[in-house]
This record gives C-alpha cells, sequence and structure tokens, in this order.
C-alpha cells in the first residue's frame, strides 16, 4: 500500500506534471471503484486540475469549481501518468482522466478491488475523508506520545492505526521500529522516556528521508512504479538477508491479514526471535527461540 512518503510523491508528481490541464473526459472501467453519487463524477469534465494534497493515505485532486476527486489506492492501485488516449489495461484498469496533454490512470493489481474512489465539494469533504491521524513529521514528541499509548496496542499496530497516525503502513513502520531499535510487538505503554524520544525521533527521521527522496524522483519523472520495497530499505522485504547493523538474518512475521512484517531480532529484540502463526506451529519445538539457535554458533 502506498504510504506517506509514496503518496506524497504522487502529490508531487500531480503538481509537476499534471497541474493546470483541463479534464476533457473520464472513463471508469470498474462502477465498483465510485462511492458517491452525488456531485456526480461527470461534473469534473470541463474543469482544470489546479493540485493535489496528501489525506492520510488518500490523494485528493483539487479542480476549480470547489470539486475534489479523492482517491484511496488502498493495497494494490497505482498512478500512472500515460500519453494521451492510452488504453487502460483490461483487468487491472479502473479509471482514466483525459486531460490535455496525457491520461492520469489508476490501476490495481490482484482480482480484488479494494480502491475507491469519492467526488466532494470543498476542503470540508475531503476533511471528513480523513481519519484523523497524527501528522508524525509536524507533531511535538509529547502529542507523538499521547497518540502512541491512546489504543493500549503493540507498537507496530500502534504506528499502522490510521486513526493514530497519519500515512504509517506496513512497510516504513518497519523502519522506522528498526531505527529506534524496538522490536515491533512491545506494549507501547511500557516504553520508558528515552525509548519515547528514540521512537520519535526514528519516526520524523525515516519519513523525512524517504518523502524527500521520493518527492524529488517525482518532481523529475512521475512516480510510475510505485512499490512497497525500496532498496533504501534496511529491513521491510529482507527476510533472511544479513541486516545491515548487525549481520544477523532479517526476521519475518506473516499475519492472517496477508501482511508480513520484518525486524532484526538481534537489534530489536536481545537476540530472540518472535513465534511466527505458521511457521511456529509448523515447526513446533523446532522452531528457534534465539538468534544464535537460528545460526547454529554460540554467541558469548
Amino acid at each position: 500500500m502506498p504510504e506517506l512518503p509514496e503518496i506524497d510523491a504522487y502529490v508531487a508528481g500531480v503538481e509537476a506534471h499534471v497541474a493546470g490541464q483541463r479534464l476533457e473526459g473520464v472513463r471508469l472501467a470498474s462502477p465498483f471503484l465510485l462511492r458517491t453519487v452525488e456531485p456526480p463524477l461527470d461534473a469534473a469534465v470541463g474543469l482544470t486540475l489546479l493540485g493535489a494534497r496528501r489525506v492520510g493515505k488518500r490523494i485528493a485532486l483539487r479542480f476549480d469549481g470547489d470539486l475534489f476527486l479523492v482517491i484511496h489506492p488502498m493495497v494494490a492501485g497505482r498512478l500512472r501518468w500515460k500519453p494521451r488516449g492510452a488504453k487502460l489495461p483490461a483487468r487491472a484498469g479502473l479509471l482514466a482522466l483525459d486531460l490535455e496533454r496525457g491520461a492520469l490512470t489508476l490501476t490495481e493489481a490482484g482480482s480484488k478491488r479494494r480502491a475507491w474512489l469519492r467526488v466532494v465539494r470543498g476542503d470540508a469533504g475531503v476533511d471528513a475523508l480523513d481519519p484523523g491521524g497524527l501528522e508524525v513529521r509536524t507533531a511535538t514528541r509529547a502529542e507523538f506520545a499521547e497518540r502512541l499509548v491512546a489504543g493500549g496496542h503493540t507498537l507496530k499496530r500502534a504506528l499502522t492505526t490510521p486513526r493514530l497516525f497519519s500515512g504509517i503502513g506496513n512497510a516504513w513502520s518497519d523502519e522506522i521500529l528498526f531505527r529506534a531499535r524496538l522490536s515491533p510487538v512491545r506494549r507501547a505503554s511500557s516504553l520508558g522516556d528515552d525509548e519515547l524520544e528514540r521512537l520519535h525521533a526514528a519516526a520524523v527521521a525515516v519519513l523525512d528521508e524517504a518523502r524527500d527522496r521520493h518527492v524529488a524522483r517525482a518532481r523529475a519523472a512521475f512516480p510510475d512504479k510505485v512499490t512497497a520495497f525500496q532498496p533504501e530499505m534496511a529491513v521491510h522485504g529482507r527476510y533472511r538477508e544479513p541486516c545491515v547493523e548487525c549481520g544477523a538474518p532479517i526476521q519475518r512475521i506473516t499475519r492472517g491479514s496477508g501482511h508480513d512484517f520484518h525486524y532484526c531480532a538481534a537489534c530489536q529484540n536481545g537476540g530472540r526471535i518472535l513465534a511466527d502463526r505458521s511457521l511456529s506451529r509448523l515447526l513446533k519445538d523446532d522452531f528457534p527461540r534465539r538468534i544464535e539457535d537460528l545460526l547454529d554458533v554460540t554467541v558469548t
């Protein structure tokens, strides 16, 4: 799922390459994408796309006449800037906004259709679609700490809950927790002041660095290949690869939702390997409990 850095990249790409053009037509390939009736989608035709803004993990396209098209790409949705009149892919294509110099398209991989589009008027209409998560990059440490413990969750779940924190998902929460050297299953309420300070600083730094990279690339060329796995990532998507800090193999936990999260047992969990539902059930007593068991070496 595109998260804060990727959504901001889409916003930057729209601002740099698409804004200022008149919308000449709309092709809606999947009727299930559109979740509103009034205003009608056709109301945007003939209007000029003025810019875009991020709302959590959503992209709000702003047209003159105070009209917004708000797109939530969900897990597998992606925006692409194509030549004028470009044909939508037969299975993945959901939407094409035909502008004067090209087509802004939305595709969604896989068979499940989760992405959505809503047409609203005014900033108030856009704000009503905001889950209300805290913007970590501009929040104080006190604000961050208050939200972190509000739900009584683990660190991983707290960071990825949209009503608590804005724009953070599975991938960048892995990177934040690795930077902070904290276990993903640690209870948020158990952190001391130094650990809270470390986690807040890590969250701001990781999101700032990722956002700056993504936005710079998007200004040079529209971000057509957004992915949850980036070469700059330290743990996410690097299962069994050596940790960039200690060399121990990166570990993975697979959740029932199908989302994997990654961590370094040595750097983040005192050398203890967290139980994975499927793998630990399969291996039972043979499931390795510590990194030295996994490596079959004695650590002194």
